[in-house]
């Protein structure tokens, strides 16, 4: 079957209210974890992950980081506020707009945007004076395009950091607590940019990171902005009518030697995977003698189906490394709006780290493809044996079949 005509209705599965973690635990590295290697599930502790994985391998994260991307109005006498979810930057990449002052424009999600007629929103810092203006550009569906604009010096990302709130998902049914401004985060995040968490890299600590590269892994960094597309559902019957969500990437030339280097590539969570796998895409390109614009890269959600020949892995990195290496570039930019889904055939990864992930979603694809129909009872384990579900749940260490 191809997987536009796949139903979404074949992949989900009753998910209990109860087993959505609301919470971190305490610790990062206590989370359950899940293994499922040579056809055989086993239970194990996070914190024992450098056991489960293989040697001599590379284990690639992403190190995007969550910015504070709500932006709540002051509350009108009466009236309840206006809250503004910043999406994606309308003119720029997410790198200028972080780094912007006195102005930036941003595709957002307005709540309560009924009672925002056309007057300027403002926020004031703690001494009373205006920090912070929004007006309405105009909209696009249901996203806003709203500029933002201030005095002063300060980047947009210092001024998202003292006014907004971390877009926690929406399956928490709560508000931001302070335990979320560092778990809601991953140890190594650096780069700001991400409106959600790269989840499966929140059970990491620096600890389980030494011992995993005393145990000679290589340890390789992407970076995915995660956008809110992640969580949106999946409302078409086929999936030929679901339009994927696109997200900003950055890889370097460093990582493409170190993957052609490796036997066995673990990409920690969904995004990186969706950023490894696109790689192969843009080297087939390459490989194909496409010219590749290395400004503004991407990848199609359809980009893998609509190919009948299929290099090694080897073959098409190489020639994406030889393009960029001859273009000067050192580091590839673009957009990926790639989906995996059953009928899929990974081409980089060999073993995937993630959380287990809402029914009939985009990522439950992901895994689909990864393990075959093994989704469904690997899924039922972990019913079975009281694991956490979602952002703040627990993990599974997954060896592709």
């Amino acid at each position: 079957m191809h997987p536009k005509d796949i139903q979404i209705e074949q992949f989900t599965y009753e998910l209990p209210e109860d087993r959505i973690a609301q919470h971190p635990l305490d610790r990062r590295d206590a989370s359950k974890l899940l293994v499922f290697r040579n056809g055989e599930i086993t239970d194990e502790v996070f914190s024992a992950i450098p056991d489960s994985l293989p040697e001599d391998s590379l284990l690639v994260f992403n190190e995007t980081k969550v910015i504070r991307a709500r932006l709540i109005s002051p509350r009108g006498e009466g009236m309840r506020p206006i809250e503004i979810f910043c999406l994606d930057p309308l003119n720029k990449d997410i790198e200028s707009s972080m780094s912007a002052t006195g102005e930036v424009s941003y595709i957002c999600l307005v709540g309560n945007a009924k009672k925002w007629k056309d007057q300027v929103l403002t926020w004031n810092d703690p001494s009373g004076r205006p920090l912070l203006h929004a007006e309405k550009l105009g909209r696009d569906g249901a996203n806003f395009h709203i500029r933002f604009f201030w005095e002063g010096p300060l980047h947009f990302a210092a001024i998202l950091e003292e006014l907004g709130h971390i877009p926690l998902p929406p399956y928490m049914h709560r508000s931001e607590e302070p335990e979320d401004v560092n778990r809601y985060q991953t140890v190594y995040a650096t780069r700001d940019g991400s409106v959600a968490a790269p989840t499966a890299g929140l059970h990491f600590t620096n600890n389980v990171l030494q011992r995993i590269e005393e145990k000679g892994i290589e340890l390789g960094r992407v970076i995915l902005h995660v956008g809110a597309g992640t969580f949106k559902p999946v409302s078409a019957d086929r999936m030929e009518d679901h339009d994927m969500h696109s997200e900003a990437f950055e890889v370097s030339t460093n990582l493409l030697r170190s993957i052609l280097q490796s036997p066995n590539v673990t990409a920690v969570g969904t995004t990186s995977t969706r950023t490894l796998e696109s790689l192969y895409w843009l080297g087939l390109k390459a490989l194909n003698g496409e010219e590749l614009d290395f400004h503004q890269l991407f990848v199609d959600q359809w980009e893998p189906y609509t190919h009948t020949d299929f290099p090694s892995s080897q073959d098409a990195l190489s020639a994406l490394l030889k393009n960029a290496t001859e273009a000067g570039i050192t580091t590839l930019r673009g957009r990926t709006q790639i989906i995996i889904a059953p009928g899929y055939t990974f081409r980089v990864i060999s073993q995937l780290i993630t959380n287990f992930h809402q029914p009939g979603s985009t990522l439950i694809l992901l895994v689909a493809a990864a393990l075959g129909d093994r989704w469904k009872d690997v899924y039922q384990h972990a019913l079975t044996n009281d694991y956490r579900f979602l952002s703040y749940g627990d993990s599974s260490l997954l060896y592709l079949s």
